[in-house]
């Protein structure tokens, strides 16, 4: 059969534009192109028009957040028995439902860490959660995981201080991303040294940007990034920052595979 572009169906459809005609726009593509090549295909990111997000979340990053997140590695160590009382002293609060065994920042974003103890710890991988995405997923015609993720969203925007827009597009995430990115350069006081969209190995939703700094000591990444927890439905918008160690030197900004494989091995833990 011949497969029409994603155009076409659109434009042929009486629904108007919004975000649920553009996923079943993508449905019809997807499913064409399957029975057109009479086999299982690998769905394709579409770039011509808006890529269709059920929920985004997500609380603005600042320059004040980004500048007490990248200092955390550097801080004085505080000892496993006192970390409580830092907290306290910080306003930060435990999070254990949205991100395991993580912390409520002051700032009210969610900050999670490889070791249970943020403070001083050179070392450590963590990042630093502002946003939480629920993308379409083609495959998913009945949504038949959309009510207990939808809970999760519930549960993000709940958060104080964040925010949901239901549904909404991967321009929308780019948006809240680009925003991000300035407080990172306000930060720092420089843009960043790579710039790379996301690779569908690192995400289950639309094609993201992620921008790369680095410390004399650290990567920082600010992007998008599977959130594991839910069985990888869902995408962090975060700002990690990993022990440059944790990989290879940083790779030509013209290498796309080798930015991709650099970027999961400070991200992927």
């Amino acid at each position: 059969m011949a497969v029409r572009s994603l155009p076409a169906l659109v434009a042929g459809t009486a629904v108007q534009q919004t975000g649920e005609a553009l996923v079943t726009a993508i449905r019809e593509l997807l499913g064409g192109a399957r029975a057109h090549a009479g086999r299982p295909t690998t769905p394709t990111r579409v770039t011509c028009m808006p890529f269709p997000v059920h929920a985004l979340a997500h609380r603005p990053l600042t320059a004040e957040a980004v500048a007490e997140f990248v200092a955390l590695p550097a801080v004085p160590h505080i000892p496993d028995d006192a970390v409580d009382e830092e907290l306290r002293r910080r306003g930060w609060n435990w999070q254990h439902e949205l991100v395991c065994d993580s912390f409520l920042t002051g700032h009210g974003h969610v900050l999670c860490t490889d070791n249970a103890n943020p403070f001083g710890q050179p070392d450590a991988r963590q990042f630093l959660v502002f946003g939480e995405v629920y993308p379409v997923d083609p495959e998913d015609d009945d949504m038949t995981n959309g009510e207990w993720l939808y809970g999760i969203m519930d549960d993000w925007e709940q958060l104080p201080g964040w925010r949901g827009h239901r549904p909404c597009t991967d321009q929308d995430c780019e948006a809240v991303l680009e925003r991000a990115a300035q407080a990172v350069t306000d930060h720092l006081g420089t843009g960043p040294e790579r710039t790379i969209p996301s690779s569908d190995t690192l995400v289950a939703g639309p094609g993201l940007t992620h921008r790369i700094w680095r410390t004399p000591t650290h990567a920082l990444i600010l992007g998008p990034a599977s959130d594991n927890g839910p069985y990888g439905y869902l995408d962090h918008l975060q700002l990690s920052c990993t022990p440059l160690g944790c990989g290879p030197e940083l790779p030509a900004a013209d290498d796309a595979d080798g930015l991709t494989k650099w970027i999961s091995a400070h991200v992927d833990w």
